[in-house]
């Protein structure tokens, strides 16, 4: 079966987001104040070939964990779609 899967990667809560803080104080200076808490991420999307959902599931887990987010600054979260 194949799979689609929309993989959102995030700097921890709590965690200094630079690039967050750089963009809110830049929509602050072209005069949208009532934008606030801006947090920068990566999306990532891929597709998975896989025999269930759950072997699908496995593969990204796999995937997240070894390769694409940093356990130690980031949290990630996924859907997943069959195609």
């Amino acid at each position: 079966m194949l799979f689609k899967a929309s993989i959102q990667v995030m700097p921890i809560k709590g965690l200094l987001d630079p690039q967050g803080k750089a963009v809110n104080a830049s929509l602050h200076n072209i005069g949208l104040s009532g934008i606030n808490n801006v947090r920068i991420g990566k999306e990532i999307t891929m597709e998975v070939e896989a025999a269930d959902e759950a072997a699908a599931k496995a593969q990204i887990e796999e995937a997240c964990s070894k390769l694409l987010h940093n356990a130690v600054m980031e949290e990630y979260s996924y859907e997943l779609k069959e195609a």
